[in-house]
């Protein structure tokens, strides 16, 4: 088996090589990188070192995340219906494997799409082989339950640090100003029931139709719809309106031939589908997603828009069109709930979009602010002066840690008592550590060996600093920090003449 050549980015080396310590204290890991990072190409780089302690297992559960993994892989046997061909690398149907004993020599199992891990057949596969070690690989954000089945997250690239980096696309959205009324549709499975979305979609499709002409006219579209006939109904529609729309799903007897004329397509394509490219399929340079699916499952819209994240040339952004869903709860995903799980900022942002059509990162960032400068003022407010350490939630607020303010342990161990070495060293610093789990204490300690290695304020400088009215002083350095405690020192811990605190900015 050849080893992996192409030239490796910056995160997926991390990711590689964080997995491979994890897997020195724990067995089963998580792999958190957002659709299009290349999550793929990193496990394969992961089990070509693997292959050194024994055969590994690759399991999927569509044929497609099948077909795509032995294409990465090369040379790979299969496990899959009537076909049992087992070599070093082996990539099976967790439908087969269920129902198959357990295979001799396979030391690590590689679990795609790793939010379905949940699932009876996945559990009865993965006790099949206890010692081995697992690697789960998903790009959703939504993990419940996974703590159940994995030990611990070893790397995580999500959607919104891959944008800043220029590995992603830019998104937008808009919400166009259609109410379509969700109130009567029953739940099932913890989703929408599909009956009932039909019921509440189809009087609007119409309307919907001709609001694509206006939005999504010069771009190449992907729709989303609940079933196969409501899907046939609007490419129908969508050709009437002057576009070059087709309709695939699992039965098409041209499904290769159509999305191969998609892949080929221009500007004006649009392909609807009913939730058959949600996964395992890819067309980079699809710059418009419509999601006439909608659904309470972080993890299936994240899919849905994940197919037009990818960068390709000539292509600016991923338009999201959004409407103005009617649902008695707020558990209707929106575009912001790709990259907060926040509701307060995922509701600002719905706010913004109907509005105009906007850069979600943008939109999210100032919904963020608006928090943290409102949390600030009632940390603020409700602050112990003599408090000898900074609360931690005050020093996430300072230091602009917006992930770490909504922080909830997800995994059994970081639910334990921290351990004195971290208490030692976070109270060192001058964070207060009581009542903190190990988890949080984890995610503390990130941050301040972060902060430390950029030559940042530590949390003393700040909480002194604050207490003289000086602001925004997470962003100060270490050297900056130093430098007016030293002046303050002098002037008896009084803040010098001619600076005002409230508008100081160090040099």
């Amino acid at each position: 088996m050849g080893t992996a050549t192409r030239q490796l980015r910056p995160y997926q080396q991390q990711a590689i090589d964080s997995v491979r310590d994890r897997w020195r204290e724990w067995n089963r890991e998580l792999l958190v990188m957002a659709t299009g990072t290349g999550k793929t190409y990193t496990a394969k780089c992961i089990i070509e070192d693997r292959l050194r302690y024994g055969s590994v297992l690759f399991m999927a559960h569509r044929d497609e995340l099948i077909e795509q993994a032995r294409s990465t892989f090369g040379d790979a046997g299969k496990v899959k219906g009537s076909e049992t061909d087992i070599r070093p690398i082996t990539v099976g149907s967790v439908q087969t494997l269920v129902n198959r004993p357990a295979y001799d020599g396979f030391e690590t199992l590689v679990i795609d799409e790793a939010h379905h891990a949940v699932s009876e057949s996945y559990q009865k596969v993965l006790a099949q082989y206890p010692n081995a070690k697992v690697l789960g690989l998903t790009a959703t954000p939504d993990r419940k339950g996974l703590g159940n089945v994995f030990e611990g997250i070893a790397y995580e690239y999500g959607l919104r640090d891959a944008v800043r980096d220029g590995y992603l696309s830019p998104i937008v959205a808009r919400t166009i100003p259609i109410d379509i009324d969700l109130t009567q549709v029953k739940t099932r499975v913890g989703d929408f029931e599909l009956g009932g979305l039909v019921e509440a979609l189809e009087p609007y499709l119409p309307e919907i139709a001709k609001s694509m002409c206006e939005y999504a006219r010069d771009r190449k579209t992907v729709v989303f719809l609940p079933l196969v006939r409501m899907a046939q109904e609007f490419a129908e529609m969508l050709r009437d309106y002057g576009f070059d729309a087709q309709e695939v799903n699992g039965q098409s007897p041209d499904r290769k031939e159509k999305l191969e004329w998609f892949a080929q397509a221009g500007k004006g394509a649009v392909m609807c589908n009913a939730m058959l490219l949600t996964e395992g399929w890819d067309c980079p340079d699809v710059d418009c997603v419509v999601v006439l699916r909608p659904t309470k499952v972080r993890s299936l819209y994240s899919q849905m828009v994940g197919r037009g994240t990818r960068l390709a040339p000539n292509k600016e952004n991923c338009l999201i069109l959004d409407f103005l869903w009617l649902a008695t709860k707020h558990d209707l995903c929106r575009p912001a709930s790709l990259i907060t799980e926040n509701d307060e900022d995922a509701h600002k942002v719905a706010e913004m979009v109907v509005q105009e059509e906007l850069d979600l990162f943008d939109a999210l960032t100032d919904a963020e602010e608006q928090r943290r400068n409102a949390l600030a003022d009632a940390i603020r407010r409700n602050a112990k002066k003599k408090a000898r350490l900074v609360d931690p939630l005050t020093f996430f607020v300072d230091v602009n840690e917006q992930a770490l303010m909504d922080y909830t342990p997800e995994f059994p161990w970081e639910l334990e008592p921290a351990t004195e070495k971290q208490i030692k060293l976070i109270e060192d610093a001058g964070v207060d550590t009581e009542g903190m789990c190990k988890g949080r204490a984890s995610k503390v300690l990130d941050v301040i060996f972060k902060r430390r290695e950029a030559g940042l304020a530590t949390a003393k400088q700040m909480r002194m600093l604050e207490r003289k009215g000086f602001q925004n002083v997470g962003a100060w350095t270490f050297e900056q920090a130093s430098q007016m405690m030293g002046r303050l020192a002098q002037n008896k811990w009084r803040v010098p003449r001619g600076v005002n605190p409230k508008t100081y900015k160090p040099a």
